[in-house]
């Protein structure tokens, strides 16, 4: 299965991904961290653009064909990547699920955007300024949301967990 993880950066999406594959022993596909190694080996002359997006496709896809739960971990702020990442699981011939990620508590989500930490050695996070002027297209497809203003980590891991034996797939 490929759990497909979209939402503004702040909103708490790394954190309930990182926690959902440590607790289903899913494999981690992080666009941040592939997109950072790309930039860091000096090979690029421009911006990373959608390449590591796409390596993050590719990635995702090999461990599905070998038959791996995947938890990809990205923005997906529009509709074209979320389409690559279904396409990925329609290739795969697996199921895939879209989880959204949001924080409905504006004065929270802009205290965790001010003031977390960098996790990818160069990564620069965005300032509030650039995570509330983002360009972000709304979901065509219903995905399963998350609000992390009224629910913490181990509530929410359980709620997609108990969303996935339920069949909550498409």
């Amino acid at each position: 299965m490929l759990i497909i993880f979209g939402g503004l950066p702040g909103a708490g999406k790394t954190t309930i991904a990182r926690a959902l594959a440590r607790e289903i022993g899913a494999v981690y596909v992080r666009a941040d961290t592939v997109e950072q190694n790309i930039q860091a080996s000096g090979m690029l002359r421009a911006e990373v653009g959608p390449a590591g997006y796409i390596v993050c496709y590719g990635i995702a896809e090999d461990n599905l064909m070998l038959g791996n739960t995947v938890v990809a971990d990205s923005v997906n702020a529009l509709k074209v990547t979320r389409d690559a990442w279904l396409s990925v699981a329609e290739r795969a011939g697996t199921a895939a699920v879209e989880v959204e990620i949001i924080c409905t508590d504006k004065a929270e989500h802009r205290r965790r955007v001010e003031t977390r930490p960098t996790d990818v050695e160069g990564l620069v996070k965005p300032s509030w300024d650039k995570v509330a002027a983002r360009h972000y297209e709304p979901w065509e497809r219903h995905p399963f949301v998350i609000d992390t203003a009224t629910q913490d980590v181990e509530r929410s891991v359980a709620a997609l967990i108990s969303r996935l034996a339920q069949g909550g797939i498409r």
